[in-house]
């Protein structure tokens, strides 16, 4: 099922599916530990804290290690935002903590305009994460445009919701 098919799912389930569906995609499964392309030991679906080169890990393991790394990212983003946020926002900005880190995104540009009420901006400044050691990456420009319409389709969604119906 290809990306697009993936999302459109879980429009309808919500925050989580569409962030596991951007993750699981532009991470991709890999069961036996590997260096990312900036050298990080990595596995399953880029998970890093506890990954160590030569391990193997189940499907079942790294499914539950990609729902525990996404609720750590969902708890970053809902802790320093000041803002509700819909839903493809809230999954945008998750997916992009599960990649930059809290850290990064506490730090970032995208943050302060997302605090000051500016969600357009913020979801502007997306693009601009595409950038590993100095080298920009295909696979981050991909993952960016990705998580850039999914933040606009969520400034969609909240003008819609504050718009008097007639």
């Amino acid at each position: 099922m290809g990306l697009k098919t993936r999302i459109g799912v879980s429009l309808a389930a919500g925050a989580v599916s569409i962030a596991t569906a951007v993750v699981s995609f532009y991470e991709g499964y890999e069961p036996t530990a590997y260096h990312d392309p900036v050298g990080i030991p990595t596995i399953c679906y880029g998970h890093t804290a506890t990954a160590r080169m030569g391990q193997t890990l189940s499907q079942k393991q790294c499914t539950e290690l990609l729902k525990a790394d996404l609720g750590h990212a969902f708890d970053a983003v809902d802790r320093h935002a000041q803002i509700k946020l819909p839903a493809p926002t809230r999954a945008a900005l998750a997916s992009f903590v599960y990649n930059v880190g809290e850290g990064a995104f506490a730090r970032s540009t995208l943050l302060r305009k997302l605090n000051q009420g500016d969600l357009r901006g913020a979801c502007q400044e997306l693009p601009r994460w595409v950038y590993a050691q100095g080298r920009k990456l295909k696979g981050l420009v991909n993952r960016r445009a990705t998580e850039r319409e999914l933040c606009l389709a969520g400034v969609k969604v909240a003008k819609q919701t504050e718009e008097p119906t007639p």
